[in-house]
């Protein structure tokens, strides 16, 4: 498999991030965990064999400094004008090439699930922008764009339908883990049930005795 891909994962400062997430493992802090799930997501993608290079966007230290030790290339969030301007940005640093926005919220990602998505973009239309709707359907967790094609990314809300209006075509795939992002309680339940990686599983540990293992 060949390693092609520059994948894109914005993280915002950990005071701010996850916003919906607050008090969702009672006695771990919450920036603590916001910490976790953009670890074990940026981890899953460094394994990814797709992948040649994971670009972490953030003004937080804590992250870079956890995103640079996983191998990632950590990238000063400039624009500082949400999350569609880092992917932008990010993407932009990549250098051309085969690249890909990814969420910093799939604690639960697998990386075989995301090599197959990329592989199907590769594999798609020539020249098509493709983008995965989580598990909803609503949003989105990955929208990839091949060289010469501007990511154009349009992030946030009701982001399946604006990537589609954009003309981006969706992939259809049964990947559960990459579909799988973490907004609220229930979400990271949902998440744990499909294995989560090692940084927010040992916060969930952490918690059982206040709530017991989310599962």
């Amino acid at each position: 498999m060949a390693e092609v891909w520059t994948v894109v994962v914005p993280v915002k400062r950990l005071s701010i991030a996850k916003s919906r997430l607050r008090g969702a493992l009672p006695g771990v802090p919450h920036e603590s965990l916001a910490l976790a799930l953009a670890a074990d997501t940026v981890h899953a993608v460094r394994t990814c064999p797709e992948v040649a290079e994971v670009l972490v966007v953030t003004d937080d230290p804590r992250v870079a400094a956890e995103a640079g030790g996983a191998g990632a290339r950590t990238l000063p969030d400039t624009p500082a004008a949400g999350l569609n301007a880092a992917f932008r940005h990010g993407a932009a640093a990549a250098g051309g090439g085969w690249v890909a926005g990814l969420t910093a919220d799939l604690p639960a990602l697998r990386p075989a699930e995301l090599a197959a998505a990329l592989r199907a973009v590769r594999a798609g239309p020539t020249g098509a922008r493709r983008y995965l709707a989580d598990a909803p359907g609503s949003g989105t967790v990955l929208l990839a764009a091949p060289p010469g094609v501007p990511l154009d990314p349009r992030f946030g809300g009701e982001s399946a339908a604006a990537h589609t209006a954009s003309g981006a075509l969706p992939l259809t795939g049964d990947w559960p883990s990459l579909r799988r992002d973490v907004d609220t309680a229930h979400d990271l339940t949902a998440a744990a049930r499909l294995g989560l990686g090692p940084h927010t599983a040992a916060l969930c540990d952490a918690a059982v005795p206040a709530i017991g293992h989310p599962v």
